[in-house]
């Protein structure tokens, strides 16, 4: 899980606060306020409508609704958490103190979302001349890709996102992105509550137009490999 507990810290607000959560995840709904009476009852609900536990005023306990039986882990002074999460549960939570009369103390537009699917990036054609080389890379998820192009000079030892699409909203609802940074061409799918990426190395497409920077990283990595394996190998031999 990427997402263990989500806290919503209640105040004085009336402002709708959106909270995005992962399908399973629990959300912890915490009550930080420090004037209720010793007759007042305080209630979380769902939509407005639907009771999901009531703090009953003095030492008369709580009262979990049946339809959230065995979900709702109740907390001290008035917190709960509310466990598994799935899309039906997205909507509006709110904490109600009832005494001489109704007071509402915060909502919270709580969004369940599927984790995003994974993606693959895909290089779809290359060309080359002794001055640039220019590659077309294709960036899947699930329920859409989007194509792009990239060029990278010979002489600059520079790389730039030429055309294609670089981004686009998919129909879940997720962002899909191609982008390059630091010699990397990458494929990223995420939405608020998670994120899968795929990677490309342009100096493995393009060797003789990637930058000097990226080559040099590139071989120190494998210079780094190469002494960790020694080093391993050397330790292992002393200890036996």
């Amino acid at each position: 899980k990427t997402l263990n507990n989500i806290l919503l810290s209640v105040g004085l607000s009336s402002a709708v606060t959106p909270v995005f959560v992962q399908k399973g995840e629990d959300v912890l709904l915490n009550v930080t306020i420090a004037d209720v009476r010793e007759e007042d009852t305080v209630t979380w609900r769902f939509n407005k409508t639907v009771n999901l536990v009531r703090f009953l005023p003095g030492n008369l306990g709580t009262k979990v609704s049946d339809d959230y039986s065995g979900r709702i882990e109740l907390l001290v002074k008035y917190s709960v958490k509310l466990k598994n999460l799935q899309e039906a549960d997205s909507g509006v939570y709110t904490a109600v103190v009832s005494g001489d009369k109704e007071k509402q103390i915060t909502e919270y537009k709580i969004t369940v979302q599927d984790p995003v699917s994974p993606v693959k990036l895909s290089v779809d054609s290359v060309s080359n001349s002794s001055d640039w080389c220019n590659l077309t890379v294709s960036c899947r998820a699930q329920d859409s890709h989007i194509n792009s192009t990239f060029r990278c000079d010979t002489h600059t030892h520079t790389c730039s996102q030429e055309g294609g699409e670089r981004s686009q909203v998919t129909p879940s609802a997720a962002d899909l992105h191609v982008y390059l940074s630091n010699g990397y061409i990458i494929c990223n799918h995420s939405n608020q509550v998670s994120c899968t990426k795929d990677i490309k190395i342009i100096e493995n497409v393009c060797p003789r137009h990637a930058g000097k920077t990226e080559r040099l990283n590139h071989k120190q990595l494998i210079i780094m490999h190469i002494f960790t394996y020694f080093f391993l190998k050397l330790t292992h031999f002393s200890e036996t």
